[in-house]
């Protein structure tokens, strides 16, 4: 599964409590839905990355930044303490990359205006199309 989405905040860090301690992220995507164009709406999606991925979200990752993870879904369940079962789905991190770069709106001296539409993909200035590794 594959997903592009903005942090909703901070990513919460915490450390396993096993003997070799292990750095868990967790962080929640707001993932856009792109059924109406007139009424945009996300979904919510619960994001756990452990050992170095963790460590990159430690690190990196703020409240707004776009990224892309790849991952899978893991459900699970527990008690609350009003008795009742509740249901989770949580997508585990396989891999994690920034979707945009640091100054993705922003122009700088001579470097060429690269930045992404309303559905996420990347304008290329004119000129450029020869200088590109594909057609």
């Amino acid at each position: 599964m594959i997903l592009i989405g903005r942090l909703t905040r901070e990513p919460d860090v915490r450390y396993s409590s096993s003997e070799e301690a292990t750095l868990i992220a967790r962080y929640t995507l707001a993932v856009d839905r792109k059924f109406n164009r007139e009424r945009q709406s996300a979904d919510f999606i619960n994001c756990v990355a452990f050992g170095k991925a963790g460590e990159l979200a430690e690190k990196y990752f703020h409240k707004g930044l776009k990224i892309a993870v790849t991952g899978r879904i893991q459900t699970g369940s527990y008690t609350g303490r009003d008795g009742r079962k509740v249901y989770t789905a949580d997508v585990i991190v396989e891999e994690q990359e920034f979707a945009e770069s640091k100054n993705n709106k922003e122009h700088s001296g001579s470097s060429p205006d690269f930045y992404t539409d309303d559905d996420g993909f990347i304008n290329i200035p004119e000129g450029m199309e020869d200088e590109l590794p594909f057609r």
